[in-house]
């Protein structure tokens, strides 16, 4: 629970001046920057992967130049949510969705324990990276970009895309890449400061209109709803007035784009909380950052949307959305 901040009608009459200022500031500058961000980095993100796989990703990550920690753990995410006891349509397996027939040729041992278990994630996820390893191997010779092309393999076999001569034709294997490559710098350490999205200033608009209404658990601001919202439906439909498509949930918009550290923080981006600091999974609030050190956020049952500090305890990070990041979450983890 976050403590109020509470102010009287000149000093709100003042913060809505700020938010004015800081949204055709937003605007202004806007123009002049680029929409999109280079990761750059063979490092994670803080908090980006769970804590009990942050290590595994790491390491095995770097297994071989095709592949990174942020491009594994991108594709990890967008394979099983981070969840090691998924099953899809297709009989897919575990945090990595192995195949038993893929498993049982390329399952490698990967603690060492004598077992190779498809369930484990300490053996799915250095079979993971063995495998796309391997896979950069086969289609090295292939025109176009090793890691896309590796990607590619995984998705529809080595022998589609080395047949295409790259990338092949098919939606979904082409989906797959994209959207992996774009969640990519979502997992991935910045190493410079990156720049705001171009939506910005209207995110923040839409939210400062929103300033008073009543918190409501589950709200979207529908009708019947009395145009209430939640933390996250009120960051999902801020960022729908721009044209960009958040997941419902806080922890899953934590992965909407790149991730900026603290001092490097611009109105616009969402800024999340967690009960756990190194997992974003444990994320339980979002809030929109408006600058100073303030963002405007639903903050809980029995109070309205209002502006509230950012630098409290549970403080976790910040995500600055791109409509590439947005497309690139799966819609179902």
């Amino acid at each position: 629970m976050r403590k109020a901040w509470v102010v009287g009608g000149a000093l709100v009459g003042a913060g809505l001046s700020f938010v004015m200022l800081l949204v055709v500031g937003v605007y202004v500058v806007a123009g002049n920057l680029l929409n999109s961000a280079t990761s750059g980095s063979r490092g994670l993100a803080k908090g980006a992967v769970p804590a009990a796989y942050k290590t595994l990703v790491q390491q095995w990550g770097n297994l071989c130049p095709a592949l990174s920690p942020a491009l594994l753990a991108a594709q990890l995410y967008q394979e099983s949510g981070w969840n090691p006891t998924v099953v899809s349509p297709a009989d897919a397996r575990g945090i990595a969705q192995f195949i038993p027939s893929t498993w049982a040729t390329h399952g490698i041992d990967g603690n060492g324990d004598g077992r190779r278990d498809i369930w484990d994630p300490d053996d799915a996820i250095p079979s993971a990276a063995s495998y796309d390893c391997e896979l950069a191997k086969d289609v090295k010779g292939v025109p176009g970009n090793v890691s896309d092309n590796m990607l590619a393999a995984y998705n529809a076999g080595a022998y589609r895309v080395i047949r295409a001569g790259g990338v092949p034709a098919i939606s979904e294997t082409q989906n797959y890449v994209k959207r992996i490559r774009s969640l990519e710098q979502s997992f991935a350490a910045p190493v410079t400061r990156i720049d705001p999205t171009r939506q910005a200033a209207g995110a923040i608009a839409f939210a400062q209109s929103k300033l008073g209404t009543p918190y409501l658990w589950g709200g979207e601001g529908r009708a019947e709803q009395g145009g209430r919202f939640d933390c996250s439906g009120l960051t999902q439909a801020a960022y729908a007035r721009v044209g960009i498509s958040l997941p419902r949930v806080a922890n899953d918009q934590y992965n909407a784009g790149p991730h900026p550290s603290r001092d490097q923080l611009l109105p616009g981006d969402l800024v999340f909380f967690s009960t756990n600091l190194s997992d974003s999974r444990a994320i339980h609030h979002v809030g929109i950052y408006v600058g100073g050190g303030y963002m405007i956020d639903a903050p809980r049952t029995g109070a309205v949307i209002r502006f509230d500090p950012v630098d409290t305890g549970d403080y976790f990070g910040a995500t600055r959305v791109t409509a590439d990041g947005a497309k690139a979450l799966p819609t179902k983890v």
